[in-house]
């Protein structure tokens, strides 16, 4: 069989996927805005988030053209690099950008039509806001696959067949390829932190002020921080999130391919390029799937959120399920060795995401008892609230990391046929990082239910501010409690998915160093080895990559310090703008006479400025620092020092990560339970309590919980595309 044949099934898909996404955009187009105050608040919104995003790119513009400058020299002139570093890094950041910007650009427009969807049942106002989200997630799908097959054809014909062997040129390809993932975590890490500083801002003094001191309902027109906060669920969990997952799906396909290349280089060609198209493949077939599962959403009028839980379940369950036998398909023609145990490790990393997911949904859906109990402590204060949610983030991250360490040890012992021996680590990670994108591989549907969330969300912002009939309000309400459920399971399922991916980034960042060293210095041999044979337990060894090391130690420790420094940063960022956003609120309160009577309008466009401004000079110092430490520890400790680091970070990130999601999380819908008449409903002060409680976790699950798998990639990246700079360092020493 012609394998190379099947490869264009990879951009056929990509182009199926964006075809889709089209028709969707333009059946949501089709559709009425509502009422004249419907679309005028909807315009005000995409205006809004528009000037952000316009801001935020020309920031961003010019971090990557001063990092491609640094590329090209280290490419060109110091010889460090491959001289197509720089090209795909570029793209990485351009595709990674343009998935945010139009899944945005549909949310804005798709928000007051779900709101007048619901105005006639709640299904339409589910399909509205679903297939909505859908466009998000397939545009993710669609591009990251497009720049994968692009970048692999311009990689297959620029690099000479007359390297050392065909082996290394299939893994100069693939560890090329990682450097758009590179570009991808960069642009994502300044679209999460910017979108989630701003989103905050505005939610926080939109929520102290409003709802606390004058006890206005939360999108309150009079509130002046309304339409900013509005702008904020788009900058943030719309643009941040659609570049976050794209970074995550092309990073998991692309290890994978690294792996494959490397792990296969002696056992001939033919072996070696199945590998490499096998997570191609799959996700390619996952967008075909994805698709079928879109059109099975829907519910009936009056459903709860269960019914409304199971509605969105429905259609990722039947994606799933079909995705497993596509997969031991795929494998199957693809001739690949050990097929069985690859695509049972692909079934490992598909239940590892549905169990985290169902785990983030019952800690933080308002239907089960631990947030129920949140609600409960709001009885005694602010205080109890703070304790009973932080309580529940640190218990909710056993069933992550147990999900996460069997499917770490299961993957790996299919991959290899349960044998430990040495020359198989190569293997095991394959079957690790082909965990990872059995776990990606339906995100074109998966995205869609997280995308979703911030769509249902602005549609009651929408009915709020338009004055609608109380049962919109309720659908709208209905729909926006799932949304934040999904929102929270969605997180959960990308910090999974990311402690998945960053482990096989770490074995990707050996096999650049092998690259590193074929093209310095050749003839080296590894313990007695030459470079091709040698595996990667020989690579530790010969770099003294052990415990005992303190160059190791060393790294882990400045890698777990640097998610609490993130974390810190971003957190004092959001409190630094919600200051301001607070003080400006107040001030449009007391000196705009009228504002709280309706008879004169707020300062929208005020806060709105406020945000932008807050987010964008905020968001510089945590995301360079994610560039920098990756390379500063290198260039310091070498290579077992950047080992270090990046274990470091992914063991402490994860579990902050987690934590941080599901806490913020518990923290919303403990209030939105409140919300529903429970415990006084309303303006009561158990209500207010957990307001307070809200408040905190919202930079907590829509800024720093959510960069963090950002951070965890982003720094394994930078790695492997600093690592001959690395080794240079090492090598000195």
């Amino acid at each position: 069989m012609d394998y190379n044949v099947l490869f264009w099934f990879v951009p056929a898909a990509s182009l199926l996927a964006l075809t889709f996404a089209w028709y969707f955009y333009r059946q949501m187009k089709k559709e009425s805005e509502g009422t004249e105050r419907m679309a005028y608040i909807a315009a005000a919104v995409r205006k809004g988030a528009m000037a952000y995003l316009k801001q935020q790119y020309k920031i961003v513009a010019a971090v990557f053209i001063c990092l491609a400058l640094i590329f090209a020299i280290m490419a060109y002139v110091f010889k460090l690099q491959n001289e197509w570093v720089p090209f795909a890094f570029l793209t990485g950041g351009l595709f990674s950008g343009l998935s945010g910007f139009l899944g945005m650009k549909t949310a804005t427009h798709a928000s007051a039509r779900t709101a007048n969807a619901a105005r006639h049942s709640m299904d339409r106002g589910l399909r509205m806001a679903f297939r909505s989200g859908a466009v998000m997630g397939l545009i993710v799908v669609g591009l990251g696959l497009l720049d994968i097959s692009l970048w692999y054809l311009i990689l297959d014909s620029a690099i000479p067949e007359d390297m050392n062997n065909t082996g290394m040129k299939l893994c100069i390809i693939t560890t090329t390829m990682l450097t758009f993932g590179m570009g991808a975590s960069t642009q994502a890490l300044f679209a999460r932190v910017g979108g989630g500083i701003y989103t905050k801002a505005a939610d926080v003094g939109a929520d102290l002020v409003g709802k606390t001191e004058y006890n206005i309902p939360e999108d309150d027109p009079r509130n002046p921080a309304t339409i900013a906060d509005n702008v904020g669920d788009n900058v943030g969990d719309v643009a941040g999130m659609g570049a976050d997952l794209y970074e995550s799906y092309c990073g998991s396909i692309l290890s994978s391919a690294a792996l494959g290349a490397a792990a296969f280089a002696a056992d001939g060609s033919a072996m070696q390029t199945k590998a490499v198209f096998a997570p191609m493949l799959i996700a390619a077939v996952g967008i075909v799937l994805s698709i079928i599962g879109i059109f099975s959403v829907h519910t009936k009028e009056n459903a709860d959120i269960k019914s409304l839980i199971g509605a969105l379940s429905r259609g990722t369950n039947l994606s799933s399920l079909l995705i497993v036998a596509a997969t031991f398909a795929i494998l199957y023609l693809l001739g690949i060795e050990n097929w069985i145990g690859l695509s049972l490790a692909v079934v490992v990393g598909l239940c590892v995401g549905i169990i985290i997911g169902r785990s983030t949904e019952y800690y933080t859906s308002q239907s089960y008892s631990p947030t129920r109990k949140v609600s409960e402590a709001g009885k005694t204060g602010p205080a109890t609230v703070i304790i009973s949610g932080m309580g529940l983030g640190m218990l909710s991250t056993a069933i992550p990391v147990l999900s996460v360490v069997v499917g770490i040890v299961l993957s790996y012992l299919l991959a290899t046929g349960f044998e430990l021996g040495a020359e198989n680590i190569s293997i095991g990670l394959y079957g690790i990082a082909i965990a990872s994108v059995g776990m990606l591989s339906t995100l074109g549907i998966t995205l869609a239910t997280d995308a979703y969330g911030p769509i249902a969300d602005n549609a009651g912002g929408n009915a709020e501010m338009s004055g609608l009939e109380p049962e919109v309000r309720r659908r709208t309400d209905a729909l926006d409690s799932l949304g934040n459920t999904t929102a929270a399971t969605g997180k959960g399922f990308a910090i999974g998915s990311a402690a998945l991916t960053a482990l096989a980034l770490l074995a990707s960042y050996i096999e650049e160093v092998r690259i590193a060293l074929e093209r310095t210095n050749p003839d080296v041999l590894i313990n007695g080895k030459a470079l091709m044979e040698a595996n990667i337990y020989d690579f530790m060894q010969y770099f003294n990559v052990t415990l005992m090391n303190p160059m190791v130690l060393c790294g882990i420790f400045i890698g777990a310090m640097m998610a609490f420094l993130f974390c810190g940063l971003t957190m004092n960022a959001v409190g630094r703008a919600a200051q301001k956003m607070v003080e400006e609120v107040r001030r449009q309160f007391g000196e705009i006479k009228g504002i709280l009577d309706g008879k004169a309008e707020p300062d929208y466009s005020r806060c709105v400025e406020i945000s932008t401004r807050g987010a964008q000079h905020e968001m510089i110092l945590p995301s360079l620092l994610a560039i920098i430490a990756p390379i500063l520890t290198g260039v310091v400790f070498g290579v077992p020092g950047v080992i270090g680091l990046l274990i470091g970070s992914l063991s402490s990130g994860f579990l902050l990560a987690v934590f941080l999601a599901n806490a913020g999380g518990a923290w919303d819908n403990a209030k939105k339970y409140v919300e529903e008449g429970n415990y006084g409903g309303k303006g009561s002060d158990t209500h207010k309590a957990t307001v307070v409680g809200d408040t905190v976790g919202d930079p907590c699950k829509d800024t720093s919980g959510p960069s963090l798998n950002i951070l965890i990639k982003l720094m394994s990246m930078v790695a492997i595309v600093m690592a001959g700079l690395t080794l240079a360092f090492t090598l000195i020493k």
